[in-house]
Formats: structure tokens, sequence, C-alpha cells
């Protein structure tokens, strides 16, 4: 039982991953960057708004398109998105000027055009109260 719930998790993941790369563009939302390795891949994660272990599903209104870098302060909260994707940097962040240097200069998160392939507010909204630290 076990491993079949691994071996869902890993189809479900790269299913995910396929879902967001596309609608990015294999850009990351917080950045601009769009880089691809020597190999072809895409240097961008699919990252969960809301995490699936707090019960995010895997859909494209709850992922987004992030670096390395940007994920990482992403799920840690020191940055979060503003229901009109303005990217909030938390006060807590011990280097607030280098993680405002990382953001793209529109200062808004780069996004689908199409309204349903966007992070919904929804998802937004709880990143914002489980995880941003204001």
């Amino acid at each position: 039982m076990r491993v079949t719930q691994l071996s869902s998790r890993i189809v479900r993941d790269r299913m995910f991953r396929r879902l967001i790369l596309q609608a990015y563009d294999k850009r990351c939302a917080i950045t601009g960057l769009k880089l691809i390795n020597g190999g072809g891949r895409a240097e961008v994660d699919a990252a969960h708004i809301r995490p699936v272990e707090a019960n995010g599903p895997d859909i494209l209104s709850n992922g987004i398109a992030l670096s390395g870098t940007a994920h990482w302060i992403f799920d840690r909260g020191l940055i979060g998105l503003s229901d009109d994707l303005e990217v909030l940097v938390s006060r807590h962040a011990n280097d607030r000027d280098s993680i405002q240097g990382l953001i793209n200069k529109t200062g808004r998160a780069i996004v689908p055009a199409g309204i349903h392939a966007r992070p919904h507010p929804q998802f937004l909204q709880w990143h914002r109260e489980n995880t941003f630290k204001q």
C-alpha cells in the first residue's frame, strides 16, 4: 500500500510539474528568469502555493513556477503574493534588500495570461495566513 501511494505521488508530481512549467513558459514568476540547463531541462520548480501536506490540490491554480531560491524563500514565508499578485517581502527577512533584488522589475508575479491558469486568490490567502511571515 505504501509503495502504491509513493508511485502515484511521483506520477502526480510529474504531471503537476509539466502543467505548471507549460503554463509559465518555464519562467520563474518571481525573478522572471527562464533558465534551461545544457540537457534542455528548465531550472525552475513547480511549487504549490498551498502545500499538498496542508491539503493543497495538484491543480494549476494552486501552482506557481519558481526558481530554486524563490521557491525556498516562498516556502519559508519570506515572500508572499497579494491577491493582485504583488510580491510581498516579509519584515522578518534578514536580508530584505537582496530579496527585493531578486524580484522582477514589475514587482508583481509574472503569471499566465489566462485567468484560470493564474494563482487562485483562495490559495494566495491561505499562504499569506499560514506561511507568510507578516
